[in-house]
């Protein structure tokens, strides 16, 4: 059964963090941080979830990035007992679907806890002050296909972040897989 995201708890900063990329390179915060917002994935390799939305999510950060916003993603699950979603197999998954963002690893989940993750895809998108604005979903999914029309609902949101700084009031919660936790 899939876990919805809870409601977007607008202004909320974000959180500091330095994990290791799919790049062997130490990512933080203030490395991504966009110049009109930034997005915050909590992704993993193995999620039928997020395998539906996995083209998805590369065409909008490449549009995003277009408008000043810059996007990453982060695998919290534990490895151990989902060894799908080990660093290495991290690595494989961002080169067979091209990931335009940095793909890091949250080995001790600390992160993800700071950021209140529940599930894979959980979407985070912030303003160019780095306050919490969008909390939902990539778009519609019915039997695990996306409804592709027209732009996506994280597009559209931060879209609305880079031109305003506010995130839309109305949110539909993205919904996936549990994050797998130690």
């Amino acid at each position: 059964m899939a876990i919805e995201t809870p409601i977007c708890d607008f202004g909320q900063k974000a959180t500091d963090f330095k994990l290791k990329s799919t790049d062997n390179k130490i990512i933080s915060l203030n490395d991504i941080k966009g110049e009109n917002g930034t997005l915050i994935m909590f992704i993993c390799n193995h999620c039928p979830y997020v395998k539906a939305v996995t083209k998805d999510i590369v065409e909008d950060c490449k549009t995003l990035k277009e408008i000043g916003i810059n996007a990453l993603a982060i695998c919290a699950n534990d490895a151990d007992n989902y060894p799908e979603d080990s660093f290495e197999n991290m690595i494989e998954f961002a080169k067979k679907n091209n990931f335009n963002f940095p793909y890091l690893t949250d080995e001790t989940q600390e992160i993800a806890k700071n950021y209140g993750a529940v599930c894979t895809p959980d979407f985070f998108g912030y303003n160019k002050n780095l306050e919490l604005q969008y909390r939902g979903r990539l778009r519609e999914l019915k039997n695990l296909a996306p409804v592709r029309e027209g732009v996506s609902d994280l597009l559209k949101a931060m879209k609305q972040i880079a031109e305003t700084g506010k995130g839309p009031e109305n949110q539909v919660p993205s919904a996936g897989c549990s994050i797998k936790w130690k």
